[in-house]
């Protein structure tokens, strides 16, 4: 098990003295876990979708272009990138709930009506408002 976290720590020295960690926002994503004034990715007509989809669905918690609000976590912290919580820890979130272990929002409720193909164009949607605003 020592050798695992040496393993680790001596990783991540070498990928941020190359800068490779360096641009990934906190953790906390800011204060509260809000990240004030996102910018928003280069939409195409499918992002337009992921973006109407997650207006509809995610936006009164996670905030207009996955910033954040009082209700929920921004999705612009490198505790939503996608070697922490990969594209099924997103996919199941609406569909079973989530819970709290990050933020001090309290549990996330299961979306009622959503559907598989709505959450898959609202993960491509926040995948790239992440690389947008230097996540990945």
């Amino acid at each position: 098990m020592k050798i695992k976290a040496a393993k680790a720590i001596l990783l991540g020295a070498v990928l941020g003295a190359f800068g490779l960690v360096g641009d990934i926002p906190p953790a906390s994503g800011g204060p509260n876990g809000i990240y004030k004034n996102p910018v928003e990715p280069e939409m195409t007509p499918k992002l337009n979708l992921g973006k109407l989809n997650y207006g509809f669905y995610c936006a009164a918690c996670h905030g207009q272009t996955a910033g954040g609000s009082d209700k929920g976590p921004t999705f612009i912290s490198r505790v939503y990138h996608p070697g922490h919580h990969g594209d099924q820890s997103f996919l199941a979130a609406p569909r079973r709930g989530v819970r709290a272990h990050h933020w001090p929002f309290g549990d996330m409720p299961p979306v009622p009506g959503v559907t598989d193909k709505q959450i898959s164009l609202i993960i491509g949607y926040v995948r790239a408002v992440q690389k947008a605003n230097g996540v990945f």
